[in-house]
């Protein structure tokens, strides 16, 4: 007799999606491999995703929902599933930053998530060696689907020049995230500016923060360290937090010339060639 794992709802959201999954499978009928054939994916796939062995993508959600035609049921669920893959104590920051009304935020190292390319993400979460790789990636990329809702935040982004000439997972990856940032020229509700060495010392020397504002909460400033972040609403904070913000703004390059600046690295860095006022040459 072939063995059934046994699923408890009510341990996370991936065991819930998998309970779902194979009870919404079991009353249409269907076996591991017929459904597989449907979803153009193999019969093992389902029953690893039904097992909590593997993390379920948005795209496999929404082919399940119209097969098993489940009102859009586990699209609705995905979301809860892979936020549940970020790391613990970055959980609460993601819930606060996907209801936020306006993000202004500094980085000095890589680029902001909500920026990242699939690729580019890649390579930055495999520096702490995690174990569920796929499954942070699916889950930082989730994340982003706050940029394509109706009401989207105004999101604010002074990038550190660093982070255009550091080589994460090499030219081509880079390649892709700088034409990436280059497109963003064009969505109203991004302004992105980058921070020039000529600088020099500047207001926020001691590293990257985020601002979040919201409609009917307090502003919140977050930071990160080695193996945590932290959130605060104390208004000296933010006050503190929004005039060093302002600072790095002053300081930085216009939009204009920022996107000039990238183009300038891409090509002289990293091997793409562009043409002022054109859309990279791929």
């Amino acid at each position: 007799m072939v063995h059934v794992r046994q699923l408890d709802p009510t341990a996370s959201p991936l065991d819930y999606f998998g309970y779902e999954l194979r009870r919404k499978r079991e009353e249409a009928g269907l076996t591991l491999k017929q459904l597989g054939s449907v979803l153009f994916c193999s019969g093992s796939l389902i029953g690893q995703i039904e097992t909590t062995l593997k993390v379920p993508t948005r795209e496999f959600a929404e082919r399940v929902d119209a097969a098993l035609v489940t009102d859009g049921m586990f699209s609705r669920l995905v979301g809860l599933v892979l936020r549940s893959q970020l790391p613990t104590w970055f959980q609460p920051y993601a819930e606060m930053e996907s209801r936020a009304t306006y993000i202004s935020t500094y980085q000095c190292q890589v680029v902001y998530g909500l920026l990242q390319t699939e690729e580019y993400a890649r390579a930055v979460l495999a520096t702490g060696q995690p174990a569920n790789l796929d499954a942070q990636v699916a889950a930082r990329m989730e994340r982003q689907r706050i940029l394509k809702r109706t009401r989207l935040p105004l999101t604010l982004v002074v990038l550190d020049e660093a982070v255009l000439h550091r080589p994460i997972g090499g030219s081509e990856v880079m390649r892709g995230q700088l034409r990436h940032l280059l497109s963003l020229r064009d969505e109203r509700w991004i302004r992105l500016q980058v921070l020039p060495f000529g600088v020099g010392e500047h207001v926020s020397l001691a590293g990257a923060f985020n601002l979040l504002r919201f409609d009917d909460d307090p502003d919140i400033v977050y930071t990160e360290d080695l193996i945590s972040g932290h959130m605060t609403a104390d208004t000296e904070t933010i006050r503190e937090g929004a005039l060093r913000y302002a600072g790095l703004q002053g300081a930085a390059l216009s939009v204009e010339d920022s996107a000039e600046l990238i183009k300038g690295v891409l090509e002289e860095r990293y091997g793409q060639h562009t043409e002022t006022g054109q859309r990279p040459v791929a």
